[in-house]
């Protein structure tokens, strides 16, 4: 959706947010013409900080694209937010419900208009220490197998600057360092067609997720560790066949 076509509210959220955002940080910016296509674009970020949304905002938003991102049906429910949110176009999941599967239709139809939705598939803020990626939810995975629609990487490290989860402590200082890289599509092509179980799911998955950590350790220096797995989830913090 280009500019010229944003509806009333959606116009409204981009003065209110983006001065904001314009003062708190100081941006590098790169690798937007990754975002710069015809048709729908699945765009999957690392999930670090609880800023991370307005930072991948500000920076789709700066490409050319308008932003959908796939957030929690409770937010949605909050008086006034969530009436805006739907009208600036994003959309509500319902987690661990079989209402989940509408929000993947309404996730089909987004890409089906031309939309960049903005899916994290980390699923919530990565737990591993040092902020790396972690492996979580394969919903990003899904919606490519359903689609075709191009999986774009985008590489955050700063937003953690801005919020800081692991002390909850926001800072409220101005030009605060952030640097966003979209990469190339990820190579999914041996999928294609394939039927979404499980294992195909979960590969895809750790394919996207060991893009995005190589990109992020690009930014950061030093060499990555393997993908994280929460505790509890296989018994184990690390999964060993996530190494590069």
């Amino acid at each position: 959706m280009t500019r010229r076509r944003l509806g009333f509210w959606q116009w409204f959220a981009v003065v209110l947010v983006k001065p904001v955002m314009t003062v708190w940080t100081r941006r590098t910016w790169r690798g937007m013409e990754h975002l710069r296509r015809d048709g729908g674009v699945i765009i999957v970020p690392n999930h670090i900080s609880h800023a991370d949304p307005l930072v991948a905002a500000h920076f789709v938003y700066d490409s050319g694209r308008w932003p959908r991102f796939l957030g929690k049906a409770s937010v949605f429910r909050v008086p006034v937010v969530g009436w805006i949110l739907h009208r600036c176009r994003q959309i509500p999941v319902e987690r661990g419900t079989v209402d989940a599967v509408k929000s993947l239709d309404a996730l089909v139809a987004a890409l089906d208009e031309g939309g960049a939705v903005v899916i994290y598939p980390e699923g919530t803020t990565t737990r591993e220490p040092d902020l790396w990626p972690m492996r979580d939810k394969t919903g990003a995975a899904r919606l490519a197998l359903a689609t075709g629609a191009p999986v774009i990487p985008v590489a955050m490290w700063g937003p953690e600057r801005i919020f800081d989860p692991r002390r909850a402590r926001l800072n409220p200082r101005p030009r605060l360092p952030v640097t966003v890289v979209a990469g190339p599509p990820v190579d999914l092509s041996r999928w294609t067609g394939a039927t979404p179980t499980k294992a195909v799911l979960e590969e895809m998955t750790d394919t996207i997720m060991l893009r995005l950590r190589d990109m992020l350790a690009e930014i950061r220096g030093g060499t990555p560790p393997p993908l994280w797995e929460r505790p509890g989830r296989t018994g184990g913090e690390r999964r060993p066949g996530a190494a590069a």
